[in-house]
């Protein structure tokens, strides 16, 4: 029988997990990791792990649907604050890349261990993913309204190509041997995005 993760101690045990299965499964990869790894990563009997967890996979699926969760959420939160669409878009870039660059293991099991299969992709994609991407249609759809976007633009492929330049910086930041700093890549990200790749006349 599962513990009521919202007590204390069950909470405390929960985070522990958690925190442990990001960092297992960033060096040995999703599908080599064992819950003993987890379990012994945060110290804890084996068995300890199922009373929160019933399998890996959830605990893969915890992981993601924290994450996305305190991103969309924060990222609503601050999007109130600003009101023209160009400035939203480029926050929702900022904090991207903010919250990928402040824990390298979690940007590791989103860009990678995520994608490990076909299953996941599309567990996934249909779940905080579709979430996420209507953020980015709603603040494109809205520039459009504004005048400030072309309205000849299709908002779902505009916004799943700026989603794929921002994933793709992601990508190359946990690849690369230079040590960098990945905030920074939002200002490159919109400066193409807005700017476009033409010269001007």
């Amino acid at each position: 029988m599962a513990r009521n993760p919202n007590t204390k101690n069950g909470g405390d045990k929960r985070e522990a997990i958690l925190r442990s299965a990001i960092k297992v499964f960033a060096s040995k990869g999703y599908f080599n990791s064992k819950v003993a790894d987890i379990a012994g990563k945060a110290k804890i009997a084996d068995g300890t792990v199922y009373l929160y967890f019933k399998s890996k996979e959830e605990i893969l699926h915890s992981i993601f649907d924290r994450a996305m969760d305190e991103f969309i959420g924060d990222g609503k939160k601050q999007l109130e604050e600003i009101h023209e669409s160009d400035k939203k878009l480029r926050r929702i870039a900022e904090l991207h890349l903010e919250k990928m660059s402040t824990d390298r293991n979690l940007a590791i099991v989103f860009q990678v261990q995520l994608r490990g299969s076909i299953k996941f992709m599309r567990e996934f994609s249909s779940a905080g993913f579709a979430q996420y991407l209507e953020l980015i249609i709603k603040t494109f759809e809205e520039g459009q309204k504004e005048k400030l976007f072309r309205k000849d633009l299709n908002p779902v492929i505009c916004s799943k190509i700026f989603f794929g330049a921002l994933d793709e910086m992601v990508t190359n930041w946990i690849l690369s041997k230079k040590k960098y700093e990945l905030r920074p890549m939002a200002d490159e990200v919109m400066k193409v995005f807005l700017g476009g790749v033409m010269a001007e006349a």
